[in-house]
């Protein structure tokens, strides 16, 4: 993970420029040694000193939109009229953060002119604000003082859902094989798609897989099944032949993802059994692709796909998973899928199983390997993303746990329990009737405030169950 690329267009007054030029240079040193510093954790800053004019502020927001900024961070240093900065801001794509922050931390006996003259940027804020506001353009407000606890706490998370939803904007997606005949919770207008998330799509095809499944690299092979040895516990039953197939499909589906620079993909499993040249499924490559950041949608779900990846880029690590039983007892739910889960989630007390189905999913040539991946115990995340009535797009959110549970020597599977806020009864009635879908991604830790942030960027509906 890359840190957010932030444009820091700092403010101040043509008066003051006219008077003398100093005021503005301490402005600037205030910048680069105080505000810019603080914000190390959180985002590279680019800044190349304070604009006083509208010419110098559309100059200023075009460099930022040309170098690849993910966001603005604007920083009245002084008063500063808003209609210098105010049309630029107005016709700009990208996310607008307004930190109201000063140098001073207190107001005592001892100020005075110096320190009202370099501490007074609070009003300009209120003047932008206002005609922003009146403009209808959207943005973010956070006050702190550089020597708060979390200073930039709030900032970090903005700068997080920007850089996801940018990414999420140049992202490409795979769809090997077709969706699921008559799955219609994650049918999907690829037009609306790339017009409104900005994602676009590639076919990938089975013979394509088979292909290079037949043309792998001995020595990528024998890295591979090396590599599966030495991560993973093998299961009784699994055969030199069986991770040697294993290997194959990883090269394989590795192959596409890069060859096709793909961001997140999506595979039907009934299509690799439509091809009687097909050896295995690529359950463990993708769990392990999951864990290097590659998004996945299971049965042709390329929502889910996108889903998963901004989850993961979002608030890493996350994870593609479904909720598949209700444990009425234990006030929980069970998390599977036929064979793709983060393998990096996997709980921290023990190594992951490899493990063989007893009875392929679809006619293949040859056995079914899977991680048999278990969260590790803590604080989660749920979330999916989907569509709404008029289309628009929606994420669907809730705070939860993952408990220390699994895995079972029963399940060749991915398995994990998730225990819900509050009951699980209101947790899935709430989830259905806000239209959550059946496929779902999950992260450790607490997303929903980015989420929170990301669903504003996107012009997105948000709903915490």
């Amino acid at each position: 993970m890359t840190k957010p690329k932030v444009g820091l267009l700092g403010l101040t007054l043509e008066f003051y420029e006219r008077n003398g030029p100093e005021f503005r240079r301490g402005r600037d040193r205030f910048v680069r040694e105080g505000l810019i510093p603080a914000l190390g954790g959180a985002a590279e800053a680019v800044f190349d000193g304070a604009c006083f004019t509208r010419e110098q502020v559309e100059r200023a927001v075009a460099g930022f939109e040309a170098g690849g900024c993910d966001a603005v961070c604007v920083v009245l240093l002084s008063y500063s009229q808003s209609l210098i900065s105010a049309p630029a801001l107005q016709r700009t794509h990208l996310p607008i953060v307004v930190w109201n922050t000063q140098e001073l931390h207190a107001v005592d006996e001892s100020y005075g002119q110096t320190e009202l003259m370099n501490n007074h940027g609070v009003h300009g804020t209120h003047d932008l604000c206002n005609v922003l506001t009146r403009a209808g353009v959207k943005f973010r407000y956070v006050t702190s003082h550089v020597d708060d606890d979390g200073a930039t706490d709030e900032l970090a998370d903005f700068f997080a859902a920007a850089a996801t939803a940018a990414r999420l904007r140049r992202a490409k997606l795979g769809l090997l094989g077709y969706p699921f005949p008559g799955m219609g919770d994650f049918g999907l207008d690829t037009t609306h798609l790339a017009t409104t998330l900005g994602c676009a799509w590639e076919a990938l095809t089975v013979a394509d897989y088979v292909a290079r499944c037949e043309a792998a690299d001995a020595g990528e092979i024998g890295r591979l099944v090396g590599e599966y040895r030495e991560q993973y516990d093998l299961a009784d039953g699994v055969t030199d032949d069986d991770l040697a197939a294993a290997a194959r499909a990883e090269a394989a589906l590795r192959g596409m993802v890069a060859d096709r620079g793909l961001s997140a993909l999506s595979y039907q499993f009934l299509s690799f059994g439509d091809d009687p040249r097909v050896e295995t499924l690529p359950f463990v490559a993708m769990s392990r692709l999951l864990a290097e950041g590659v998004g996945f949608g299971g049965e042709g779900d390329l929502i889910s796909a996108a889903g998963s990846a901004l989850l993961n880029w979002l608030h890493p690590p996350a994870s593609f998973s479904e909720i598949f039983t209700v444990d009425f007892a234990g006030n929980a739910v069970l998390l599977s899928h036929m064979g793709e889960a983060n393998v990096a989630m996997h709980r921290k007390d023990a190594r992951c199983r490899l493990v063989r189905r007893e009875r392929p999913l679809v006619p293949i040539r040859g056995s079914q390997l899977a991680l048999a991946v278990a969260f590790e115990p803590g604080e989660a995340t749920l979330m999916a993303l989907t569509l709404g009535a008029a289309g628009r797009w929606k994420i669907i959110h809730s705070p939860t746990r993952f408990k220390a549970f699994g895995p079972l020597e029963a399940l060749a599977v991915p398995h994990t329990k998730m225990r819900p806020p509050g009951d699980v009864r209101d947790f899935l009635t709430a989830y259905a009737l806000a239209g959550g879908p059946h496929h779902l991604a999950v992260c450790a830790g607490d997303a929903s405030w980015r989420l929170r942030m990301l669903a504003r960027i996107l012009d997105a509906d948000c709903v915490e169950v």
